[in-house]
């Protein structure tokens, strides 16, 4: 028990090897094997599609850069909760949490297990759409199943992340060089007017972006876990260049592979497109793509189910959680509650939502905080220019990352509003509302006590070291 307890400890453990494998393994998940049809579709051209996945992997780098200032100033784990509830103050930070929780993340774990579920289903159906029950069926057996994984042991769930990495990478590697092939053989008709039919609007600008970023979400990951990084204040920016770099290289090239094998028409049409690669370049091999994209999807819903506990447990332990989701099991010392919680409200998720809604909604709200995160950002800038800061970056970095984070936010709501985002915005500011009484005022901790040490001696969990 000694030796298991010494790792609930935080130790700075995380080199830049395993930093910038912690980024580019959930970056890369089921993004860049769903994303390119619909930013096709939506942006209209093929030039202009690559310029948008170029875009999001610059924004995503300037992003990281704005992070990794603020992951050295401010030394603990929990990402933008954390910041933001040193910067803004409880009642944002609440709100934060009680949309990631109840929303964003449950939302990516979704989002991932339904992209899984769509390649496990398509090659048994070839010539039309698979049934949206069988889709929606077998991504919440894949979300019960991780779940199951990570509650009962946490070097399990490693193993399956790094097994997945390394199958991704080689996916990754494969379609690039098909691609090239392809390319040198002279087929570069998809090229020709490669801007021709481009939609200039606001909306589909926006919601092109929403669906190229989610493919870089994890950009921020690192900061989840400052406190076990060494050396943070070095290997912070350098494995947020080395890793997105990578991956914003790798996904250019995947894009042009794509559009050197299909036309413009036969991506946007397409339900799987990496099938739809594999099919072509491959010949009767191409089932062999859409195992490695499922596997590709596996391991990121994986990393997303591993980190998801920490978020909640930093919460928790700042008292904006129950106490019971701050709780470890006592044999097996997995975030067993906080697992379960994120699985049912992960299914709950799952049950009406669609691959594209869940991706632009999700964006929607991470891009929301964010914005209010690199605020907090410029505010320690001005107000308080004495602390240490032994990684800084210009001023003007932030202020262009919020200009984009704001023009993300509005952009779908002013072109073309939906009700839907009215909801998520009504959603994002009900956590005020919680806030005041069961937070601040505390109302009704005799009954939350009660359920506290049902839960407590039903799962066997007990409260973990402040330091988890």
């Amino acid at each position: 028990m000694d030796d298991k307890t010494q790792k609930l400890n935080l130790k700075r453990e995380v080199g830049l090897v395993g930093a910038v494998s912690l980024i580019a393994g959930t970056m890369i998940g089921s993004g860049i094997f769903m994303s390119p049809q619909t930013v096709l579709s939506t942006i209209g051209s093929p030039g202009a599609s690559l310029v948008v996945w170029a875009c999001c992997g610059l924004l995503a780098i300037l992003a990281s850069f704005c992070y990794a200032e603020l992951g050295t100033v401010i030394r603990e784990s929990g990402g933008e909760y954390i910041y933001i509830l040193r910067t803004s103050g409880p009642v944002i930070a609440f709100m934060l949490i009680f949309s990631s929780v109840l929303f964003v993340r449950p939302a990516g774990v979704a989002g991932i297990s339904l992209s899984f579920a769509q390649y496990v289903v398509v090659p048994f159906y070839p010539d039309c759409p698979p049934p949206v029950l069988l889709v929606k069926c077998v991504a919440a057996v894949a979300i019960i199943v991780l779940a199951t994984v990570n509650c009962l042991n946490v070097r399990l769930s490693m193993s399956v992340q790094v097994f997945f990495m390394v199958a991704k990478v080689l996916a990754l590697v494969v379609i690039i060089i098909g691609g090239l092939v392809m390319l040198f053989r002279g087929h570069t008709e998809n090229f020709e007017d490669s801007f021709e039919n481009t939609n200039l609007a606001i909306n589909p600008i926006g919601i092109a972006f929403y669906q190229g970023l989610w493919s870089y979400d994890g950009w921020n990951n690192l900061n989840y876990v400052t406190e076990e990084l060494k050396r943070p204040e070095v290997n912070l920016p350098r494995a947020v260049v080395i890793a997105i770099s990578l991956v914003t290289g790798l996904y250019l090239l995947v894009n042009v592979s794509y559009l050197t094998v299909m036309t413009p028409r036969e991506l946007m049409s397409s339900n799987a497109v990496a099938v739809t690669w594999g099919n072509k370049v491959l010949g009767s091999w191409g089932w062999i793509m859409s195992v490695a994209a499922a596997l590709s999807a596996f391991g990121s819903l994986n990393g997303t189910f591993f980190s998801g506990g920490r978020v909640c447990f930093v919460a928790a332990r700042e008292g904006h959680m129950p106490d019971i989701l701050a709780m470890a099991h006592i044999h097996r010392l997995t975030p067993f509650p906080a697992l379960i919680f994120t699985t049912v409200v992960s299914l709950l998720v799952l049950i009406p939502g669609d691959f594209q809604s869940i991706v632009n909604y999700f964006s929607f709200t991470a891009w929301f905080f964010y914005g209010i995160t690199l605020s907090g950002l410029l505010y320690l800038k001005i107000k308080k220019p004495e602390l240490p800061r032994p990684y800084k970056v210009p001023i003007i970095l932030p202020i262009l990352v919020i200009i984009v984070a704001v023009f993300l936010v509005l952009a779908p709501i002013v072109d073309d509003p939906q009700i839907e985002y009215l909801y998520v915005t009504l959603f994002i500011f009900s956590g005020a509302i919680v806030y005041i009484p069961f937070i601040h005022y505390k109302l009704c901790p005799g009954l939350l006590t009660k359920l506290t040490v049902f839960l407590q001696l039903f799962l066997e969990v007990a409260p973990a070291e402040k330091n988890l």
